[in-house]
Formats: C-alpha cells, structure tokens, sequence
C-alpha cells in the first residue's frame, strides 16, 4: 500500500489535507476507527511470554542482571516488531496487488520489480495465492488507491481497489493475514465493514495531488463492498452484509465525534483537573464570622 502522499502522521492519528503540503484537515479513516476500545493485553503478554521463551539468553540471564535487563527489554518490545514486520509485509503485499491492477488497466507498472521484492522477503506465495485469485475472479479495475473525501462528516481515505465484477461495481480492501495451524487464512475483522462503508459514503475522489484537485466521488452506489484476506495459503473474499451497512455506518460517525472530542479536549487551554484547598477549621470560620461582625459594626460607630 503506498503512502498517501496528502497523509501525514499527528498526535491524533493519521491526518489529510487538501493538497500537497497543505493544511492537514480530518482524519483518515483508520484513525476514527481507531478510537474504537481494543483489549490487545493478552496478546502483548502472550507475545512477550514467547520472545522472552525462546531467547537463547535467556539460560544465562540469571547470573547476569545486564543481560537479564536485555532479554526483559526485548521481550517487552516483542509485540511492537511483530506489529511492525507485518506492516511492512502488508506494505510490499499491497503494492505488489497496486501494480497488478494498474497492469490490467493498462497503464505503467512494476509488478516484476514488486514480485521480486516479494521473493527477496520470502513472501512469494502471497503474490501466487494473490494471482490466483485475481484470475478466478477478473476483475476489471476502475481505480486503484484512490484516495477519497468527506466534507460532511469530515474524514479520508485511501481505498485499496475499486473494480467490476461480474458486471457489479465493488469496493474492495486487502488485509493481509497469517496463516492459522490447519494452513488457512485467520479471518477478517468485522471492524472492515466500517471501512468499507465510510469508502461507500465518499463525496470527493482525489484527481491531482500536486493542485488539489477533486471530482465528486462516482461510485456511491457500488452494490458491493468486498474484504479481500491475503494469505499465503489462500485468499478468501468476504462481502459485507448490506443488511449492516448502516448501523455501521451510523457506528463509524459517532467515533468521529469521539474524535472531535479527543482533539478539542487536549487542545484545550484549561487545564482538565484543578487543585482543591481542604474547607476551613471550625475555628478559621469562628475567627472569620467574628471578622465579619466588626466590619459590619465599623460604619455605625465612625458615624457616631
């Protein structure tokens, strides 16, 4: 998948703006999604547990607390290199899948250049089973990463493929996936169908980058939106129920306001907490009524 070039990374996730070098204006779509609670505890245990397993020092950390600290380190870090290697892994699956596309549409390409990237990481089987599949199913691209607008709700995007098949306009997003212990693809997370639908609901479609042009987004009704999982194995495409297209999409804008309210709350001036002085002694309120009680007298006994 190749890098947005109107995306920036921020503090609040995943930005775009209009044009090149513009001012960054929504969120992606990843990024609203995102604000959506994920328990990820017991994985980053489990993967910790195993990088700290499997360490060949780990015999000897006990008589060294240097090395001990090190496999700690290590271990701690484990599910942040797995996340970042599959990234990666994604990124060279999703351009190789980018160039197959702009193959067929017949426009320049650099599928053997990406292909052999694929080999070089050991990952050729997903280019196979990606190949596969796009022969059994032919699609006809009609635009690959294309990136897209909302003004309204106020979101972007880059969505993966956009195609015919079988004579239906689809909206389609690869997730690259692992492979389970019977040799098939782990499947696809429900949380894509928000994905899908905030690509379906798009006003703008991005023409040029460099001037920041648009054109109103042409393909609003596509009748199917379409999770493609990219395995090594195998490649399963799965269609997102249009019976839940909207509370999904209605899901999709309240974690855009969630958003809006993150933002607002930590660019606030004000601080949110605020120091609290314990109330006074009985004695401090005694000595202030008395206080009170000569002031009030003050007046009448200078008029005197």
């Amino acid at each position: 998948m190749t890098t947005p070039m109107l995306a920036s990374a921020t503090d609040y996730g995943r930005m775009y703006a209009r044009e090149v070098g513009g001012e960054l204006l929504v969120p992606s779509i990843t990024t609203v999604i995102g604000q959506q609670a994920n328990d990820l505890s017991g994985w980053h245990g489990y993967m910790a547990a195993k990088a700290a397993l499997e360490d060949q020092r780990s015999y000897r950390a006990s008589s060294s607390a240097g090395l001990k600290f090190a496999v700690i380190r290590d271990a701690a870090s484990a599910s942040e290199r797995f996340r970042d290697a599959a990234a990666a892994r994604g990124d060279r699956v999703h351009n190789y899948a980018e160039q197959v596309a702009l193959r067929t549409m017949g426009q320049p390409h650099e599928v053997e250049g990406h292909r052999e990237n694929l080999i070089a990481h050991g990952e050729q089987a997903f280019a196979d089973r990606f190949d596969e599949w796009w022969e059994l199913y032919r699609p006809k691209p009609l635009a690959t990463e294309v990136t897209i607008w909302n003004e309204t709700v106020g979101y972007a995007g880059t969505l993966d493929l956009v195609a015919e098949i079988a004579g239906h306009t689809c909206i389609i997003d690869y997730k690259t996936k692992g492979t389970d212990r019977k040799g098939r693809v782990k499947p696809l997370d429900d949380k894509v169908v928000m994905q899908l639908v905030a690509g379906l609901k798009a006003e703008e479609a991005l023409v040029d980058a460099e001037q920041g042009d648009w054109e109103p987004w042409k393909h609003g009704e596509a009748p199917i939106l379409m999770g493609v999982a990219l395995g090594e194995t195998q490649v399963v495409p799965q269609q997102a129920n249009p019976h839940l297209l909207k509370s999904n999409w209605f899901k999709f804008c309240a974690l855009k306001r969630v958003w809006d309210y993150n933002r607002e709350l930590n660019e606030a001036d004000h601080e949110a907490l605020m120091p609290v002085i314990p109330p006074p002694t009985p004695k401090e309120l005694a000595a202030a009524h008395v206080a009170a009680s000569q002031l009030e007298e003050t007046p009448d006994a200078a008029a005197s």
